[in-house]
């Protein structure tokens, strides 16, 4: 059983991932971004390329922010179910990367765990 410096140790690494995500995407707007959107084949108009990846930017800030400011069953909520639905379109359109030897799903699938462990230990 975890206490509650584990607690805090768990949640600020979902922190990292998530505000580290959403600037790695911003940084790489025009470069890995893109190129993840166009393996899935969505390559143009190139508005729409960049107000996805803005968007799933910003989507990963707000989550990192609230996990930070605002650690509680919402938050541990909100962030699981945003993961769930990236890991779901992803797996519709690149279902290949279940298989990616660096694991991009995959790793989804413990940050579920610590997630539902953090949502369980939260105060209602």
């Amino acid at each position: 059983m975890t206490g509650p410096g584990d607690d805090r140790l768990l949640r600020w690494s979902l922190v990292a991932v998530w505000l580290f995500t959403g600037i790695a995407s911003l940084i790489e707007l025009n470069g890995q971004s893109r190129e993840v959107l166009a393996a899935a084949g969505i390559a143009s108009p190139p508005w729409l390329v960049q107000w996805l990846i803005a968007g799933g930017a910003a989507a990963d800030l707000a989550i990192g922010l609230a996990l930070w400011c605002r650690p509680g069953r919402a938050s541990y909520a909100c962030a699981l179910a945003l993961m769930a639905v990236m890991t779901l379109v992803a797996t519709v359109l690149q279902p290949g990367l279940w298989l990616h030897p660096l694991g991009p799903l995959l790793k989804n699938l413990p940050i579920a765990a610590l997630l539902w462990h953090l949502h369980r230990r939260a105060a209602p």
